[in-house]
């Protein structure tokens, strides 16, 4: 569909010498889409009439109404600019586009795949309500949260500092970030504090609270049992719904839905500073940023934003001392080039198939450099994206079954892995009341923050990272062995390649093995305030697969211990 709207808006200047083909191209499109007809009506007027011109100043407007489609159209005029098309050899152009649209697919569509593959089915595409009868009230509200279902009865929640709250986010009109805080299971006063980010984009953080590194897992009985494992033992952890629209957190005015990971990191840093004030005795202790996934992408520009803040003596100072990125998207150009290489490596594909995809990287390579080079959200952004995403499509095409966060695990249909039990449990009303959320919906992916940020997905944000490590701020890349989507080889290639002081000897640094109860977990590498750790028998989320040793790499690395 892409292909064909932009063959009818955009080149149809090229269609003129043939008038009636054209016509009939309109005539297949508006019967395929009724909802249409009455937008491209007064197009198909014009045009009958020949008149070139006005034509193409329409079909100019209607890209400039509608930015999200429109950046689309224009960056399609680079990669068909120089086709011309007269002719019979129309048709077999447009069927030749019809085929490869059968791969392409839109962000929206990439994301509905994405939740179903996780077993999860938001009632809304994101959180945005009618109105906010709380919002004139004060700026944090946050209540002590005892769940009335812990069924381990060897540690009372009552003994336990936690909190659920909304933080009412002052650059935005009406939104509202909700969030879990959890102290420390050791020693709260003196333990840092962690925040964590899941990815997605748009999806909660609640989703490695209760799958992966949080104090409690959901039983089957939907009960809350205690995790030994989780990263309260040796930390104050927070866990924020974010951007907005994303698990409680909300807004009235969809303006408030953030397109790129620098406007999301305007919202972190509101939230932080309201936080510290709440908190005052949480502010003098080490404070690190970890997540995973489209977290490669948070992580740098809140981090950055934090260090600007300290810099400009803006609010509380943050006492930053470490971002740990888990099998992340972060420096685009590298991570895709990566795809076909791991594929190949692990005999997803065979050695024709990688010929054939390596064809496509020059230009995605080419897409992702306009798109860096763009002071905004240009259509070189959403040019990198369509291009480049198809590769990995392809390579998933090919592959049949497997699970893309896993490759050792098949799916079953659409489904790889099962998190309902997540939806079923913060849905209750028991549990709701505790958290006290009112009748907010709990989105645990956003289809809509998804879509909104499609154009951050190709910019690099490894760009943000030298400053901080010169700056004595320590950075943990870690990655599972079994991850397709953000694996370890372009993570790991990422990170060779960053410009930095210590970049020549981190390269030359050797892998060495990450023992935990003296068996190998993993292979790291290290110089300075730079670790790179390949995790051992873990996909993409590494908590979740190896929880003892995810425990003691972050316990390690923050308390500064070789791994």
């Amino acid at each position: 569909m892409v292909d064909q709207l932009w063959y009818k808006y955009i080149h149809i200047e090229e269609m003129l010498g043939n008038v009636a083909i054209a016509r009939e191209m309109f005539e297949r499109w508006m019967s395929k889409h009724p909802d249409q007809q009455g937008r491209l009506s007064y197009m198909k007027f014009e045009l009958m009439y020949n008149e070139v011109e006005r034509v193409r100043g329409i079909s100019e407007r209607f890209v400039d109404c509608h930015p999200k489609f429109g950046a689309w159209i224009r960056s399609m005029r680079n990669v068909h600019q120089n086709t011309v098309i007269r002719g019979s050899s129309l048709q077999s152009w447009l069927k030749q586009r019809e085929q490869e649209q059968e791969t392409m697919e839109f962000p929206k569509t990439k994301a509905e795949k994405m939740i179903r593959g996780l077993n999860l089915f938001p009632e809304l595409d994101v959180n945005v309500v009618e109105d906010d009868p709380a919002f004139t009230v004060p700026k944090m509200v946050e209540k002590s949260l005892q769940f009335p279902c812990l069924s381990d009865p060897r540690t009372s929640v009552q003994d336990l500092g936690h909190r659920a709250g909304y933080y009412r986010l002052p650059h935005t009109k009406s939104a509202r970030m909700f969030y879990f805080f959890f102290q420390s299971r050791n020693k709260p006063s003196t333990d840092p504090v962690v925040v964590w980010l899941s990815g997605g984009p748009g999806c909660s953080s609640s989703l490695a609270l209760f799958y992966e590194n949080g104090p409690f897992h959901i039983a089957n009985n939907l009960s809350l049992v205690w995790n030994d494992f989780g990263w309260d033992k040796a930390s104050n952890i927070i866990y924020v719904d974010q951007p907005t629209g994303t698990g409680f957190s909300y807004t009235s005015d969809r303006a408030d839905i953030r397109i790129d990971s620098v406007g999301a990191a305007t919202d972190f840093y509101d939230f932080l500073q309201a936080f510290l004030q709440a908190h005052p005795q949480y502010a003098r202790n080490d404070f690190y940023i970890t997540g995973e996934s489209y977290a490669g992408h948070y992580i740098p520009a809140f981090a950055d934003r934090i260090r600007r803040g300290n810099d400009n003596k803006e609010g509380i100072h943050i006492n930053m001392k470490g971002l740990a990125i888990g099998n992340g998207l972060t420096d685009p150009e590298i991570q895709y080039k990566a795809y076909t290489d791991y594929a190949l490596n692990m005999k997803l594909i065979n050695n024709s198939d990688y010929d054939s995809l390596s064809q496509s990287l020059p230009g995605c390579v080419r897409a992702i450099k306009l798109c860096g080079n763009s002071s905004d959200l240009s259509a070189a952004c959403a040019e990198a994206f369509y291009l480049c995403t198809d590769i990995f499509n392809k390579i998933v095409e090919i592959s049949g079954d497997i699970n893309h966060y896993d490759i050792r695990k098949p799916c079953v249909g659409s489904l790889c892995y099962n998190f309902s039990n997540m939806e079923n449990f913060l849905n209750q009303k028991s549990v709701r009341e505790a958290l006290g959320v009112g009748d907010i919906q709990f989105v645990s992916c956003s289809l809509d923050v998804y879509e909104s940020m499609n154009l951050d997905w190709m910019k690099s944000y490894e760009v943000d990272i030298p400053a901080l490590l010169e700056n004595g701020v320590k950075l943990l890349v870690y990655a599972g062995e079994y991850d397709l989507i953000c694996n370890w080889i372009g993570n790991s290639r990422w990170v060779d390649a960053m410009v930095w002081s210590g970049q020549q000897d981190f390269v030359s640094a050797p892998s060495v093995p990450f023992n935990v109860d003296g068996v190998e977990a993993g292979l790291k590498k290290s110089h300075g305030l730079l670790t790179f750790l390949k995790v051992h028998n873990a996909g993409h989320m590494v908590p979740m697969d190896q929880p003892k040793a995810s425990l003691e790499m972050i316990k390690r690395w923050m308390q500064g211990i070789p791994l």
